[in-house]
């Protein structure tokens, strides 16, 4: 036992000499020895600045390689576990096909985040997030008789953002032209801080006007939870 116990040493010793990292050592024996006991093993090892940056480049490649494998498993794993949450809610797909659901689902979603009273007879919804303005905007049209030349929309900028590029956008997506679309506003708190979010589109804000409709969004949520 002794001599293979020296024999692991003295292999090690050579290769540290060498100047491999001690991830490389265990490697190349085939033997999963402590760090530590090694580290014991090569302490009296003189290396050259030469070998110690060999060293810390390969700990520092070895580190790169064990993030990017990391996030590689953390990816595939991710998107195995979103397979799932689809797979066991994919059968909910077709249920806005039945109208009073989808009136359901667009009241509730105007709930949160609709405003609660008229301004100037229009109900309003604003979000930064196309799905969300898209799919209020889909129910609304769905559920509703909508008069087109009802709508306005309006953006919520950063300062150092394009708002033409920002309007053709979300005319694209709320299918509203840009004749009913008013003046962008810029928000001055963000005048001379560069946005950090690149993909950010700002905030889209609907109007619709029809008092009736605003009504009939607030009162669905409360006649479903406390009856008529």
């Amino acid at each position: 036992m002794k001599s293979r116990y020296y024999s692991f040493k003295s292999k090690v010793v050579q290769l540290r000499k060498l100047g491999k990292t001690y991830g490389e050592i265990i490697r190349i024996i085939g033997k999963n020895i402590p760090k530590s006991t090694l580290s014991d093993w090569c302490r009296e090892i003189y290396l050259t600045s030469r070998q110690k940056k060999k060293i810390d480049k390969a700990i520092r490649d070895n580190s790169r390689k064990g993030m990017e494998v990391a996030r590689i498993v953390n990816k595939e794993r991710r998107e195995k576990y979103l397979k799932s949450i689809v797979n066991r809610n994919k059968h909910l797909s077709s249920i806005l096909k039945d109208i009073n659901i989808a009136k359901i689902v667009l009241s509730v979603l105007y709930l949160a985040e609709g405003a609660k009273s008229l301004s100037r007879g229009s109900l309003y919804f604003g979000n930064s997030d196309p799905f969300i303005i898209d799919m209020f905007l889909y129910l609304m049209r769905r559920c509703y008789k909508i008069d087109e030349s009802k709508f306005r929309c309006t953006i919520l900028c950063r300062a150092d953002q394009n708002t033409v590029d920002l309007e053709n956008f979300w005319s694209k997506i709320t299918k509203i032209p840009l004749k009913q679309f008013y003046k962008t506003r810029i928000d001055p708190r963000t005048i001379g801080k560069p946005s950090r979010k690149l993909n950010y589109k700002g905030v889209c804000k609907i109007d619709y006007f029809s008092a009736d409709l605003f009504l009939d969004l607030m009162h669905i949520p409360k006649i479903i939870y406390k009856g008529p």
